[in-house]
C-alpha cells in the first residue's frame, strides 16, 4: 500500500516539473530608456535623433541670418571723408587733417563733423574745439544754425578765438550745401565768442 502511495507521488511530481518546464519565459521588463523611446512614441513625436550635422545645419542658418541683419544695419549708415582743421601745439596755424565721419541721416552730417573738429589722431595738433559742448546743428535754406556751450576751460586767447573760428569755417563751408553759419552760444546771439575776436551774424563764405 505504501509503495502504490509513493508511486502516485513520484507522478503528481514528475508531471508538476513537466509542466513548468512547458511554460514560456516571460520577456523582460522593458529599460528606462525603452520606455522613455514608447513615451515619445506614443505621444505622436518624432523620435528620430537630431543628429550633429542637423544641428550644424540649423545654426548655419540662423549664422546667416544674423550676418545679414548686421549687413543690412551697416548699410543704412553714410560714411564720408572731409577734411577737419586743427592748429600745431603753438597755435601758430592751422593745419588740415583728413577725417571719415559716419551718419545714418543726412541732417546727422553737420553735428558729427562739428564733433571732429574736437580730437585728432595726430598728438602734435590741437583740437581748438575740444571742450566745447555742441548742441545741435541744423541746416534750412542754405544756413546753418550751430548751438554750442562755452565752458570757462574752453576759451582761448586772442590768437586761438580767430583760429577755432576759422578752423569751424573752413571745416563746415567744405559742404557745399552750406551758404553761412549762424554761431549762437546757449542759443543766444553772442557779440563775441570768447571775448577778443567780433563773431558776425552770420558769417558767410568768403
Amino acid at each position: 500500500m505504501n509503495r502504490k502511495i509513493w508511486i502516485s507521488g513520484m507522478l503528481v511530481l514528475l508531471l508538476a516539473i513537466s509542466a513548468g518546464c512547458g511554460q514560456k519565459p516571460q520577456s523582460a521588463a522593458p529599460t528606462p530608456e525603452q520606455q522613455s523611446e514608447t513615451n515619445v512614441n506614443g505621444n505622436g513625436n518624432n523620435s528620430s535623433p537630431i543628429t550633429p550635422e542637423q544641428n550644424s545645419s540649423n545654426n548655419g542658418s540662423n549664422t546667416g541670418s544674423n550676418s545679414s541683419n548686421n549687413s543690412d544695419k551697416s548699410e543704412d549708415k553714410i560714411t564720408q571723408s572731409i577734411e577737419v582743421y586743427f592748429t600745431d601745439d603753438q597755435m601758430m596755424e592751422l593745419v588740415k587733417e583728413a577725417k571719415e565721419i559716419t551718419y545714418k541721416e543726412e541732417k546727422d552730417k553737420y553735428i558729427t563733423a562739428l564733433q571732429s573738429l574736437q580730437s585728432s589722431s595726430n598728438p602734435d595738433l590741437f583740437p581748438l574745439w575740444g571742450k566745447v559742448n555742441f548742441h545741435s546743428a541744423v541746416l534750412k535754406d542754405g544756413a546753418l544754425t550751430i548751438d554750442i556751450t562755452l565752458p570757462d576751460e574752453a576759451r582761448l586767447g586772442a590768437g586761438g578765438e580767430v583760429l577755432a573760428l576759422d578752423a569751424l569755417k573752413k571745416t563746415m563751408f567744405q559742404f557745399s550745401e552750406v551758404q553761412s553759419i549762424e554761431l549762437l552760444v546757449d542759443g543766444q546771439q553772442m557779440d563775441t565768442l570768447m571775448g577778443h575776436e567780433e563773431l558776425e551774424h552770420p558769417m558767410t563764405r568768403n
